[in-house]
C-alpha cells in the first residue's frame, strides 16, 4: 500500500470504525430501551388480563353462591342449578365459564357441547401440556392461573389462553373461565415492528450523516494528498537536481586535486628523472642530486594521494575507529583551515558498529565543511559521550550561525538528518549569530554489544 492509500485509510478508517460504533451503541441502547418497554406494556396488559380473570371468576361465584352454600355434596337438583347459571353465564364472544370435576370428567362447556360426559383428564395441547390435570391442581391448591393453547370459539384456530381455576370442594368441581392472548400478543408484535421501523429510520439518519462525512474526508485527503505529492514531486526534482549538482562539484574539486596536486608533482617526478638520467649518461656529479629531487617529488605525490584518498575514506576509521578518525579529521582540519579544533572523548564508554561510525564521521566531516565555508568561526570543539549506552556527538563553533542560509539549510543538513535516521537517530541544530550547536544521538542498537566489543578489544 503506497502513502497515499495509507493516508486515506488513516484519515477514513477511524471516521468509520467511530460511525459504527456509535450507531451500534445507538441502536443497542434504543433496542433496549424499547424492549424494556414492550415488556412492561405486555405485563401491564397480562396483569390486566389476570385481574379481570378474578373479577368474573368472583362474578360466577356470587351468582352461583346461594345455592351451593345451601346444597349438600350430592345434591343433584342444586348441582344442576348451577349447571344451568354457569351455562348461560357467558361474556362476549368467547368468553364462558367451565366446570370439570377432580376426576376430570366435564361438567360444563357452553361452547364445546360434545364435551360434558367425558373424561378430559389427558387431554394435551399442542406443546405437551396437559390442561385439565393442571387446571385441576390449581383448583385444589385454592385458585390459581394457567396458560395453554386452547381452540378459540370465534377463530376455530389454536391460541394461547390464560385461565384462572377455582375448586369447588363440596362437590369436587374445578371452575374455570379464561381470556385469550392473541390480542395481547398482537399489540406486543405491533409494538416490536415499531421498534423495528424505528431503528430503521435510525440507521438511514446516520447513514444520511455518515456517508456525507466520509465523502468529505475522502475529498479532503484527495486534495491534501495531490498537494502533498504536488509538493514532494517538487522538493524531489530539487533534491535530485542538488544531488547532481554536488556530484558535479565532487567531480571537478577531484579533478583539480588531481591536476594541480598529483598531476603537478608526476610532471615534476619524470622531468627530475629525465633531468638525472642525462646527468647519467654525461657522468655528471649532479645526477645524483637529480635523483633525489625526483624522489621528493614522487613522494609528495603519494602524499597528496594518501590525502584524497583520506577524505574520501579514512583507513584509521576501519583499523583504529571513530575516536582516532574524528582525531586525525580535527588535526587535518585545523592545519588547512588555521581554525582551531578540539576533540574531547575521555567520557565515551561505547563504540559504534561501523556503520554507525561512519554516518557519525561524515556527519563531522560535513560539519566542518560547513564551518569552513560559512560559519566564520575561529574555534570548534567535538565532543564524544555515551549517556546511558547511546552513541552521543556534539559538534560546536563560535561563528555566525547559518540561519537563512543554503549551505547548512540545504542539502548538507539533510544528508546528515538522513544519515540519524537511518539508525533511528536524532540530529539537533541550534544555531545562533554567536555560534552553532550540533548535537547527533543514536539510539543503543546502533553500538557493538559488550561481548563483541570485548572481542574486538
Amino acid at each position: 500500500m503506497n502513502l497515499r492509500y495509507q493516508i486515506l485509510a488513516l484519515a477514513i478508517i477511524p471516521l468509520i470504525v467511530a460511525i459504527s460504533a456509535i450507531t451500534l451503541l445507538i441502536t443497542w441502547q434504543s433496542t433496549r430501551l424499547a424492549q424494556t418497554s414492550i415488556d412492561t406494556f405486555e405485563s401491564n396488559l397480562l396483569e390486566a388480563k389476570q385481574t379481570e380473570l378474578l373479577n368474573l371468576t368472583n362474578l360466577a361465584i356470587s351468582a352461583i353462591d346461594d345455592i351451593y352454600q345451601a346444597a349438600g355434596p350430592d345434591d343433584e337438583a342444586a348441582k344442576e342449578q348451577v349447571r344451568a347459571i354457569l351455562t348461560t353465564l357467558d361474556y362476549g364472544q368467547d368468553g364462558y365459564f367451565f366446570v370439570y370435576d377432580y376426576d376430570g370428567n366435564n361438567v360444563v362447556h357452553p361452547r364445546q357441547t360434545y364435551r360434558p360426559g367425558q373424561n378430559w383428564l389427558d387431554l394435551v395441547d399442542p406443546d405437551g401440556d396437559h390442561v385439565i390435570a393442571n387446571l385441576i391442581q390449581r383448583a385444589k391448591e385454592g385458585g390459581g392461573l394457567h396458560q395453554y393453547k386452547w381452540e378459540k370459539p370465534s377463530a376455530g384456530a389454536m391460541a394461547d389462553k390464560l385461565s384462572f381455576a377455582v375448586g369447588l370442594d363440596k362437590w369436587r368441581w374445578m371452575l374455570g373461565t379464561g381470556v385469550y392472548l392473541d390480542d395481547v400478543f398482537a399489540q406486543t408484535a405491533a409494538a416490536k415492528a415499531e421498534l423495528r421501523a424505528s431503528i430503521g429510520q435510525t440507521f438511514f439518519i446516520v447513514a444520511l450523516i455518515a456517508v456525507p462525512a466520509v465523502l468529505i474526508v475522502f475529498a479532503t485527503c484527495m486534495l491534501l494528498n495531490a498537494r502533498e505529492r504536488r509538493m514532494a514531486d517538487s522538493k524531489l526534482k530539487q533534491l535530485t537536481q542538488r544531488i547532481v549538482d554536488t556530484q558535479e562539484e565532487e567531480r571537478s574539486r577531484l579533478a583539480r586535486e588531481l591536476h594541480d596536486g598529483i598531476s603537478q608533482n608526476l610532471i615534476g617526478v619524470r622531468y627530475a628523472i629525465d633531468l638525472a638520467r642525462r646527468k647519467a649518461s654525461n657522468d655528471s656529479a649532479d645526477a645524483i642530486g637529480a635523483i633525489e629531487r625526483g624522489a621528493e617529488a614522487l613522494n609528495g605525490a603519494i602524499k597528496e594521494v594518501r590525502r584524497l584518498s583520506h577524505d574520501l575514506r579514512p583507513r584509521v576509521l576501519d583499523d583504529l575507529g571513530l575516536s582516532s578518525a574524528l582525531e586525525a579529521l580535527c588535526h587535518n582540519f585545523s592545519e588547512r583551515t588555521g581554525i582551531a579544533t578540539q576533540l574531547e572523548y575521555s567520557g565515551f564508554k561505547v563504540r559504534p558498529k561501523p556503520e554507525a561510525s561512519t554516518a557519525l564521521y561524515r556527519v563531522a566531516q560535513e560539519a566542518l565543511n560547513n564551518v569552513e565555508r560559512h560559519a566564520g568561526a575561529s574555534n570548534v570543539s567535538i565532543t564524544l559521550l555515551s549517556p546511558k549506552g547511546r552513541v552521543q556527538m556534539i559538534i560546536e563553533d563560535d561563528g555566525k550561525g547559518f540561519a537563512g542560509q543554503s549551505g547548512m539549510g540545504g542539502l548538507g543538513l539533510r544528508n546528515m538528518q538522513e544519515r540519524m535516521a537511518h539508525f533511528g537517530g536524532l540530529l539537533l541544530i541550534q544555531t545562533s549569530p554567536t555560534g552553532t550547536r550540533l548535537q547527533a544521538s543514536l539510539p543503543k542498537s546502533a553500538s557493538l554489544p559488550q561481548a563483541e566489543l570485548s572481542e574486538v578489544a
